[in-house]
Protein backbone atom coordinates (compact mmCIF):
# COMPACT_ATOMS: atom_id res chain seq x y z
CA UNK A 1 0.00 0.00 0.00
CA UNK A 2 1.30 3.18 -1.02
CA UNK A 3 1.05 5.97 1.94
CA UNK A 4 2.47 8.76 0.26
CA UNK A 5 -0.49 11.63 -1.05
CA UNK A 6 -1.41 11.37 -4.63
CA UNK A 7 1.12 13.53 -5.97
CA UNK A 8 -0.06 16.85 -7.41
CA UNK A 9 -0.33 17.01 -11.16
CA UNK A 10 2.32 19.04 -13.07
CA UNK A 11 1.61 22.28 -13.28
CA UNK A 12 -0.23 23.94 -16.77
CA UNK A 13 2.60 26.22 -17.89
CA UNK A 14 6.34 26.12 -18.41
CA UNK A 15 8.36 28.16 -15.71
CA UNK A 16 10.32 31.13 -16.57
CA UNK A 17 13.84 28.81 -16.96
CA UNK A 18 11.57 26.27 -19.81
CA UNK A 19 10.95 29.55 -22.00
CA UNK A 20 14.93 29.82 -22.65
CA UNK A 21 15.36 26.47 -22.56
CA UNK A 22 12.78 25.70 -25.53
CA UNK A 23 14.03 29.12 -27.53
CA UNK A 24 17.62 27.62 -26.90
CA UNK A 25 16.59 24.36 -28.44
CA UNK A 26 14.32 26.19 -31.26
CA UNK A 27 16.82 27.77 -32.95
CA UNK A 28 19.99 25.53 -32.39
CA UNK A 29 18.51 21.74 -32.96
CA UNK A 30 15.41 22.54 -34.87
CA UNK A 31 14.70 19.55 -36.05
CA UNK A 32 14.80 17.67 -33.39
CA UNK A 33 12.89 20.22 -30.88
CA UNK A 34 9.78 20.78 -33.87
CA UNK A 35 9.75 16.35 -33.56
CA UNK A 36 9.42 16.54 -29.59
CA UNK A 37 7.13 19.69 -29.97
CA UNK A 38 4.82 17.51 -32.08
CA UNK A 39 3.60 15.10 -29.80
CA UNK A 40 3.77 17.21 -26.52
CA UNK A 41 0.12 18.02 -24.91
CA UNK A 42 -0.59 21.83 -25.62
CA UNK A 43 -3.74 24.13 -25.19
CA UNK A 44 -3.85 27.54 -26.71
CA UNK A 45 -3.08 28.98 -23.28
CA UNK A 46 -0.59 26.83 -22.35
CA UNK A 47 1.15 28.13 -25.53
CA UNK A 48 0.76 31.46 -24.81
CA UNK A 49 1.69 31.33 -21.59
CA UNK A 50 4.36 32.34 -20.76
CA UNK A 51 6.00 31.43 -23.95
CA UNK A 52 4.39 33.55 -26.60
CA UNK A 53 3.64 36.73 -23.94
CA UNK A 54 7.28 36.72 -22.58
CA UNK A 55 9.08 36.45 -25.92
CA UNK A 56 6.75 38.73 -27.62
CA UNK A 57 7.28 41.69 -25.35
CA UNK A 58 11.06 41.97 -26.28
CA UNK A 59 10.83 43.78 -29.53
CA UNK A 60 8.26 46.46 -27.97
CA UNK A 61 10.50 46.99 -24.56
CA UNK A 62 13.58 47.10 -26.33
CA UNK A 63 12.31 49.98 -29.00
CA UNK A 64 10.69 51.81 -26.23
CA UNK A 65 13.75 51.90 -24.06
CA UNK A 66 16.13 52.45 -27.30
CA UNK A 67 13.66 55.39 -28.42
CA UNK A 68 13.72 57.33 -24.97
CA UNK A 69 17.40 56.77 -24.31
CA UNK A 70 19.22 56.87 -27.46
CA UNK A 71 16.61 58.09 -30.08
CA UNK A 72 16.27 58.60 -33.61
CA UNK A 73 17.62 59.86 -36.35
CA UNK A 74 20.89 60.67 -38.42
CA UNK A 75 22.73 63.76 -40.09
CA UNK A 76 23.33 64.92 -35.94
CA UNK A 77 19.25 65.11 -36.02
CA UNK A 78 18.21 63.42 -33.03
CA UNK A 79 14.33 63.01 -32.67
CA UNK A 80 13.15 61.50 -28.71
CA UNK A 81 9.60 60.53 -28.90
CA UNK A 82 7.61 61.68 -26.19
CA UNK A 83 6.89 59.12 -23.74
CA UNK A 84 3.59 58.68 -23.93
CA UNK A 85 3.23 58.17 -27.43
CA UNK A 86 6.36 55.71 -27.47
CA UNK A 87 4.57 53.80 -24.43
CA UNK A 88 1.40 53.77 -26.61
CA UNK A 89 2.87 52.39 -29.39
CA UNK A 90 5.08 49.94 -27.61
CA UNK A 91 1.50 48.37 -26.10
CA UNK A 92 -0.26 48.07 -29.40
CA UNK A 93 2.83 46.46 -30.80
CA UNK A 94 2.66 43.84 -28.42
CA UNK A 95 -0.97 43.48 -28.15
CA UNK A 96 -1.42 43.22 -32.34
CA UNK A 97 1.71 40.76 -31.56
CA UNK A 98 0.00 38.57 -29.95
CA UNK A 99 -3.24 38.73 -32.05
CA UNK A 100 -1.23 38.40 -35.04
CA UNK A 101 0.23 34.93 -33.72
CA UNK A 102 -3.04 33.49 -33.31
CA UNK A 103 -4.70 35.02 -36.89
CA UNK A 104 -1.33 33.15 -38.32
CA UNK A 105 -2.40 30.00 -36.72
CA UNK A 106 -5.82 30.32 -38.17
CA UNK A 107 -4.05 30.82 -41.60
CA UNK A 108 -1.58 27.72 -41.21
CA UNK A 109 -4.68 25.39 -40.29
CA UNK A 110 -6.69 26.89 -42.98
CA UNK A 111 -4.16 26.30 -45.00
CA UNK A 112 -3.48 22.84 -44.78
CA UNK A 113 -5.54 20.57 -46.51
CA UNK A 114 -4.81 22.56 -49.79
CA UNK A 115 -1.16 21.30 -49.33
CA UNK A 116 -2.01 17.50 -48.08
CA UNK A 117 -1.95 18.49 -44.63
CA UNK A 118 -4.27 17.98 -41.65
CA UNK A 119 -6.01 20.51 -39.95
CA UNK A 120 -5.20 21.21 -36.14
CA UNK A 121 -5.98 24.33 -34.28
CA UNK A 122 -3.68 23.93 -31.81
CA UNK A 123 -0.75 22.19 -33.80
CA UNK A 124 -0.86 25.36 -35.93
CA UNK A 125 -0.67 27.69 -32.85
CA UNK A 126 2.48 26.11 -31.79
CA UNK A 127 4.04 26.42 -35.49
CA UNK A 128 2.60 30.09 -35.40
CA UNK A 129 4.22 30.68 -31.82
CA UNK A 130 7.56 28.72 -31.73
CA UNK A 131 8.66 29.62 -35.20
CA UNK A 132 8.84 33.08 -34.43
CA UNK A 133 10.89 32.37 -31.75
CA UNK A 134 14.15 34.18 -33.76
CA UNK A 135 12.24 36.97 -34.70
CA UNK A 136 11.34 37.70 -30.75
CA UNK A 137 14.90 37.35 -29.83
CA UNK A 138 16.02 39.46 -32.61
CA UNK A 139 14.42 42.65 -31.28
CA UNK A 140 16.55 42.93 -28.16
CA UNK A 141 18.58 45.04 -30.72
CA UNK A 142 16.22 47.72 -31.01
CA UNK A 143 17.29 48.89 -27.87
CA UNK A 144 20.40 50.44 -29.66
CA UNK A 145 18.37 51.97 -32.81
CA UNK A 146 21.88 52.00 -34.35
CA UNK A 147 22.09 48.51 -34.02
CA UNK A 148 18.52 47.47 -35.41
CA UNK A 149 19.60 46.38 -39.07
CA UNK A 150 20.85 43.37 -36.72
CA UNK A 151 17.19 42.29 -36.57
CA UNK A 152 17.46 40.86 -40.15
CA UNK A 153 18.78 37.97 -37.88
CA UNK A 154 15.19 37.03 -37.14
CA UNK A 155 14.48 36.31 -40.39
CA UNK A 156 15.27 32.91 -39.49
CA UNK A 157 12.55 32.29 -38.22
CA UNK A 158 11.08 31.64 -42.04
CA UNK A 159 13.69 28.51 -42.17
CA UNK A 160 12.22 27.12 -38.77
CA UNK A 161 8.67 27.82 -40.46
CA UNK A 162 9.63 25.82 -43.10
CA UNK A 163 10.88 23.03 -41.18
CA UNK A 164 7.72 23.09 -38.68
CA UNK A 165 5.21 23.32 -40.95
CA UNK A 166 5.41 20.07 -42.67
CA UNK A 167 6.68 18.04 -39.60
CA UNK A 168 3.01 19.51 -37.22
CA UNK A 169 0.42 19.98 -40.08
CA UNK A 170 1.76 16.46 -41.52
CA UNK A 171 2.34 18.39 -44.93
CA UNK A 172 4.23 16.07 -47.40
CA UNK A 173 7.82 17.10 -47.51
CA UNK A 174 7.46 17.95 -51.20
CA UNK A 175 4.55 20.38 -50.67
CA UNK A 176 6.74 22.00 -48.05
CA UNK A 177 8.12 25.22 -49.86
CA UNK A 178 4.78 25.82 -51.60
CA UNK A 179 2.92 25.76 -47.89
CA UNK A 180 5.72 27.59 -46.26
CA UNK A 181 5.67 30.32 -49.09
CA UNK A 182 1.83 30.99 -48.99
CA UNK A 183 1.92 31.13 -45.10
CA UNK A 184 4.96 33.99 -45.13
CA UNK A 185 3.38 36.06 -47.96
CA UNK A 186 0.17 36.05 -45.27
CA UNK A 187 3.11 37.08 -42.05
CA UNK A 188 4.17 39.77 -44.11
CA UNK A 189 1.14 41.10 -45.16
CA UNK A 190 -0.34 41.08 -41.64
CA UNK A 191 3.00 42.31 -40.37
CA UNK A 192 2.61 45.38 -42.64
CA UNK A 193 -0.59 45.81 -41.37
CA UNK A 194 -0.06 46.14 -38.17
CA UNK A 195 2.76 48.29 -38.29
CA UNK A 196 0.38 50.44 -40.31
CA UNK A 197 -1.90 50.53 -37.52
CA UNK A 198 0.41 51.34 -34.94
CA UNK A 199 1.63 54.10 -37.22
CA UNK A 200 -1.86 55.66 -37.84
CA UNK A 201 -2.52 55.91 -34.16
CA UNK A 202 0.37 57.27 -32.86
CA UNK A 203 2.07 59.39 -35.32
CA UNK A 204 -0.31 62.01 -35.48
CA UNK A 205 0.90 62.93 -32.40
CA UNK A 206 4.52 63.09 -32.69
CA UNK A 207 6.49 66.51 -31.83
CA UNK A 208 9.42 68.09 -33.67
CA UNK A 209 12.67 66.88 -33.17
CA UNK A 210 15.40 67.43 -30.24
CA UNK A 211 18.69 68.31 -31.61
Amino acid sequence: MNDNPTSSPPPPHSPPSGIVERAKNILLKPRETWAAIDTEPATVQSIYVPYVLVLAAIGPIAQFIGGQVFGYGAFGISFHPPIGTALVSAILSYGLALATVFALSLVIDGLAPNFGGQKNQVQALKVAAYSATAGWLAGIFGIVPALAILGLLGLYSLYLLYLGLPVLMKVPQDKAIGYTVVVVIVAVVLFLIVGAIVASLTAPTLPGIRM
